[in-house]
């Protein structure tokens, strides 16, 4: 039997947002899904892009793994699975936006400036995969001064930019955003807050949205270390 809380939350669920939106989840059933957007997000149970995004069924094609991070194209043969569904997305699912969101006080990315952790199995798969992240540490490492919640907000913003760069090393990627047929955005979410920073890659800066209406971002820029 599945936890309690489960079943209390899928009860609520039938007997609520499937019955105002019964009529979308049969179309999708019969005619499939054509979601316009790509969400790469973290596994952290705090930060659900589903919801930070108040998306209908149907809406976001998402995937989520540890630290929201986006591997280098690498056909070696191996299994992949953000780089799957990053191929199917782009090529079966044609989506025209891509989003790598990222949040605060991410327990990967703690893990990535922790030079003393211990693997967690034998097999030390977190491990691994937050190596990833060598390049954006040693970046970080540059700066200096920075109290630990600053080193680590900062590794979340740089790591952001170092997906979005191993994105466009994907043939795909790279070829439909040249054409202008697919755009690539970074985003981190503040728990805390509630607020979610958009990242504006020519300048560099990262912008706080406010609750403007859907014409106005309402952006504020918000200072970081350069890089």
């Amino acid at each position: 039997m599945l936890p309690t809380r489960l079943l209390h939350g899928y009860r609520n669920f039938r007997s609520g947002r499937y019955t105002v939106e019964h009529e979308r989840y049969r179309h999708l059933a019969e005619a499939g899904q054509k979601p316009e957007t790509m969400i790469i997000a973290c596994c952290d149970s705090r930060a659900a892009p589903e919801l930070i995004f108040d998306a209908p069924p149907g809406d976001l094609f998402v995937v989520r793994n540890v630290a929201n991070l986006v591997p280098p194209y690498t056909p070696d043969g191996e299994h992949h699975g953000t780089s799957a569904a990053l191929e199917f997305a782009v090529m079966a699912l044609r989506v025209k936006t891509i989003v790598v969101m990222g949040h605060g006080r991410c327990g990967g990315i703690a893990a990535a400036l922790n030079e003393n952790a211990e693997p967690l199995s034998p097999g030390d798969f977190i491990g691994k995969w937050i190596s990833l992240l060598e390049q954006p540490v040693a970046e970080c490492a540059c700066h200096q001064g920075l109290a630990p919640d600053q080193r680590r907000l900062l590794l979340e913003r740089i790591s952001i930019r170092h997906s979005l760069n191993n994105l466009r090393s994907f043939p795909c990627v790279n070829t439909l955003e040249s054409r202008g047929k697919l755009a690539l955005h970074g985003a981190w979410f503040d728990i805390s807050l509630g607020e979610l920073h958009v990242y504006d890659e020519a300048a560099d800066q990262w912008h706080a949205l406010g609750d403007a209406a859907p014409d106005d971002t309402g952006a504020a820029r918000v200072a970081m270390p350069a890089g």
